[in-house]
């Protein structure tokens, strides 16, 4: 029996998007109307890292490369869910907990399940989550990782944020050494199994820093 979970936030206005000046908000206007043009259409407006999203090496490397380039075979494929949600708020995340969540295996792929949705339009969705230290990020990219994923709006701790004295540490050992990152996945919870077939696909944007996904997981 194949199971399907969606990982992908719905998009709308008003929806969770992260509070700065280079992240604009949701707009949908409607120009197309059924009972005057016969048809139903509508401008959205978002930007490259709305919802659930994927960040592409550009995002933060200069010449990094972008999303429409992003092999499939790095963005679909097995993948393994490490529970988190044990974590305390604000908890940093060793590399010796990896290594004792991993239990000796190598992924390329790896879906961190904080269960941190539920805290979705609260102040705490970016300002308490657990992020992984940069130890850990470090040791995923020496085992191999392509593809981290995460229920959770940064690998980071938030108080690395822009104009830190450390920004984003963990941002830049993922996207320079070629390390997707996705970002804002919700229903973790729902999937039953540590080993899956995650399927993340962008929009295909030229020259895309990042892009919004639709993040699908699949159980067998």
């Amino acid at each position: 029996m194949t199971k399907y979970v969606d990982l992908t936030m719905t998009i709308h206005e008003g929806m969770t998007t992260f509070p700065v000046y280079w992240h604009p908000v949701v707009e949908v206007t409607h120009l197309g109307r059924l009972g005057m043009e016969k048809r139903e259409t509508k401008k959205i407006v978002l930007g490259t890292h709305t919802g659930t999203h994927m960040d592409a090496p550009r995002h933060f490397i200069p010449g990094g490369e972008t999303v429409e380039n992003i092999a499939l075979d790095q963005l679909c494929g097995p993948a393994l869910v490490l529970d988190c949600a044990h974590f305390p708020n604000k908890h940093e995340v060793t590399k010796s907990e990896i290594i004792a969540l991993l239990k000796g295996r190598t992924p390329e792929r790896i879906v961190f399940n904080y269960d941190w949705c539920k805290h979705l339009d609260s102040f705490e969705y970016y300002s308490e989550i657990p992020f992984l230290s940069e130890d850990a990020a470090k040791y995923l990219v020496e085992i191999g990782v392509r593809l981290v994923a995460m229920d959770t709006p940064m690998p980071d701790n938030p108080e690395n944020g822009r104009g830190s004295e450390n920004d984003s540490p963990n941002h830049y050992t993922f996207l320079s050494n070629g390390v997707i990152i996705v970002e804002y996945l919700i229903n973790i919870s729902e999937i039953t199994r540590e080993e899956i077939e995650l399927f993340v696909l962008p929009l295909k944007i030229k020259d895309g820093d990042g892009a919004p996904v639709r993040c699908i997981a699949v159980e067998r």
